[in-house]
């Protein structure tokens, strides 16, 4: 499918080669804030989640896609997640796992691609994301493709014994 294919990277889907890399995002506290996960996962729940993976996205309401380089060196995940068919929206997540692999266009490139894949085959009319105040990085690389700030959720999400606020983004397909 050539729509998830960039100049540096692809999207792919999830493999069962890939559940140490998983494992390993989803129980990095450092990343909790961002999944607003408070828990650790095992790998049998991963492995499951996994094997499940290829459901459709219209009957589990998400999608999660592997970035990999065309050395095929495992990058990052992005997600579309609380897929909604009836209003033809959904939220964006996502992650470049290595901190030198960060701000080298490996995200930039892997969002381009999703967006393109969301309006062009899932036919939605918007998508949205959910991004911690503090989080320039992520402003950036959302609003660099058109995605505009619609909103800031005061007191959000409690992070490390304080509130911490959250500006909701929107990128409507025209």
């Amino acid at each position: 499918m050539t729509t998830l294919k960039g100049e540096h990277i692809y999207l792919r889907a999830l493999e069962p080669e890939d559940l140490e890399f998983v494992h390993n995002i989803e129980n990095d506290e450092n990343i909790w804030e961002l999944s607003n996960t408070q828990t650790p996962y095992s790998k049998f729940l991963i492995k499951n989640y996994i094997e499940n993976a290829h459901k459709d996205i219209f009957e589990v309401k998400q999608l999660r896609l592997v970035i990999s380089s065309y050395e095929d060196v495992t990058l990052g995940m992005i997600d579309l997640f609380d897929f909604d068919f009836k209003n033809k929206r959904a939220g964006v997540g996502i992650l470049v796992k290595e901190p030198n692999d960060r701000l080298k266009g490996y995200g930039k490139e892997a969002l381009k691609l999703l967006i393109n894949y969301s309006f062009k085959h899932l036919g939605l009319h918007q998508l949205y994301c959910n991004i911690s105040e503090n989080n320039d990085p992520s402003i950036k690389l959302f609003t660099n493709q058109g995605f505009e700030r619609i909103g800031l959720k005061r007191d959000w999400n409690f992070v490390d014994g304080s509130y911490k606020n959250e500006y909701i983004f929107q990128l409507i397909n025209n």
